[in-house]
């Protein structure tokens, strides 16, 4: 898509690993700047000190209001504002419908959903005019695998505020989604399948990709590019589907 961001400051959150840490290097190779949140420090201070003036680091949680209070203060201190945030910070928890609960509900939709529903609050007045806000979905808002109900739910939950707050907030805030299908990330370490079930899954999932194997963060990161650069100026609640053709049939 080849976005262009020159000049751009942009929000990631999640952004010390995986689809998020992606994402920042590619706004970066783009000309824009980073404000990249996560609650691993040591992880965003590597990845800050790696483009220096380029990325800038705040270490916290989507699920803490005061946290996302003081990434909100060091934008407009620091920046003045932003063109985009992309709340990215998720989890993933594979749990048996009957082994679920409202602990593994509030686990996910906490951050999944709450987390980037506040982050979005919270940076609004940053954003400046004809800015964008791109959320992360998933591909199982059209499809299904076993065990993933309320990780499912919790992202068809965000896909429904896509929609909504892009109606709300145009013309002057654009928003959208990226739904990324299997993707080759640390995530996948931390469903809590053990290694032999983790591979049996994973093979089974990219034996329905087209390429035949997971996608790679750097195609999800280009597709968010693309949504917060000014190529995507008539896109309003949109969710594009980067999934190796997984939901086609």
């Amino acid at each position: 898509m080849n976005a262009d961001l020159k000049d751009k400051h942009v929000v990631v959150t999640g952004a010390s690993s995986g689809i998020g840490r992606a994402i920042a290097t590619r706004v970066v190779a783009g000309g824009g700047t980073v404000i990249a949140f996560a609650r691993n420090g040591d992880a965003l201070a590597e990845l800050a000190s790696e483009h220096p003036e380029q990325i800038f680091a705040v270490t916290g949680d989507v699920t803490s209001s005061e946290d996302l209070r003081r990434l909100a203060a060091f934008v407009e201190t620091r920046f003045g504002g932003v063109d985009a945030v992309v709340p990215n910070a998720g989890i993933a928890r594979v749990r048996p419908f009957d082994a679920s609960g409202p602990d593994d509900i509030a686990e996910q939709f906490g951050v999944n959903f709450v987390g980037a529903f506040e982050t979005a609050r919270y940076l609004k007045p940053q954003i400046r005019d004809g800015g964008a806000v791109v959320f992360l979905t998933t591909f199982l808002t059209r499809a299904a695998l076993p065990g993933l109900s309320v990780y499912s739910a919790s992202k068809a939950a965000l896909s429904c505020l896509t929609r909504s707050l892009a109606a709300e907030l145009a013309p002057k805030i654009r928003v959208n989604a990226v739904a990324p299908g299997p993707i080759a990330t640390p995530i996948w370490g931390t469903v809590g399948l053990d290694p032999q079930t983790l591979d049996a899954v994973a093979k089974q999932v990219a034996s329905r990709l087209f390429p035949g194997a997971f996608g790679q963060p750097a195609q999800i990161a280009e597709a968010v590019a693309f949504l917060c650069s000014d190529a995507s100026t008539n896109m309003f609640g949109q969710e594009l589907f980067v999934d190796g053709g997984y939901t086609c049939g």
